[in-house]
């Protein structure tokens, strides 16, 4: 089997281009108003990755412990805005608690993953944990961008059934712990559909970058499995440390819902 990457030429990728002029085509000839966004789009991919490409190659022959944890420590931080972003009509958003439950989930995950089933040498391999660590971090973003507005949007459905419960007594955990679950499940459920679904549906990026590098498929398909049970793992873990830390936020200190609470994002200043 051939074990050598195809390599794509600066003329070749340009010819790419032609891929996104077909979509802008089909965006202008139904008035969609999405051509801009398309070009802008396609402009900040060829930016972005081109610079962290040279990035990662500076990183991976630098190869130092320190360097490797800087790096998750600032992909951590632009997960955690990212989900920010995406969260709509949450109080206060709970930014420390969002990425201290993504960073615990993904260092946790990807150390068992890095340093017991792959195991490179050394241990730190900057070309192993980045990618893996990246894996895990884009998963487990979306999954608890989505459970945290779901235990908000939850607990403001059920507000009167919450302040009944408090008022006859129940504690804050006891008030929302069907919003709690709610909100965990939903976290989780985008991640569950994946693996219902992987190998008969698509074929994982990971999977499809180790075939096309000329891995074996046998082989592919081994840390096809380890990458989708990992993500699993950490969506599930973020998603009940956030939700878990962030409920408190729902109440006031002496036990109270919270007045933000019946308010949504557009209605603050």
């Amino acid at each position: 089997m051939n074990t050598g990457v195809i390599p794509i030429s600066d003329a070749q990728l340009a010819l790419s281009v032609v891929l996104v002029l077909l979509a802008g085509g089909v965006s202008a000839a139904l008035q969609l108003g999405l051509l801009r966004p398309l070009l802008v789009g396609t402009l900040r991919t060829f930016v972005q990755l081109m610079l962290i490409g040279y990035v990662l190659a500076f990183i991976f022959e630098s190869n130092r412990p320190w360097l490797l944890f800087l790096v998750a420590v600032a992909m951590t931080a632009v997960a955690t805005q990212a989900a920010t972003a995406r969260t709509r009509d949450v109080a206060r958003y709970p930014r420390e608690l969002a990425f201290a439950a993504l960073f615990a989930s993904s260092v946790l995950v990807g150390g068992i993953v890095v340093g017991l089933i792959i195991r490179p040498e050394p241990w730190y391999s900057a070309r192993v944990a980045i990618p893996i660590f990246g894996m895990i971090l884009g998963n487990s973003m979306n999954g608890v961008a989505l459970a945290l507005q779901r235990l908000y949007g939850s607990t403001r459905a059920r507000l009167a059934e919450v302040e009944e419960l408090l008022a006859f007594g129940a504690t804050p955990w006891e008030a929302v712990r069907e919003s709690v679950k709610e909100a965990v499940r939903t976290g989780m459920t985008p991640t569950i559909n994946s693996m219902m679904v992987v190998g008969l549906v698509s074929l994982p990026g990971m999977m499809t970058g180790q075939i096309l590098g000329g891995a074996d498929p046998r082989q592919a398909v081994r840390y096809q499995i380890v990458v989708m049970l990992m993500i699993s793992a950490a969506v599930a873990l973020g998603c009940l440390v956030l939700v878990l830390s962030a409920y408190r936020r729902l109440f006031t200190a002496d036990g109270a819902l919270d007045p933000e609470l019946q308010r949504s994002r557009s209605d603050r200043p």
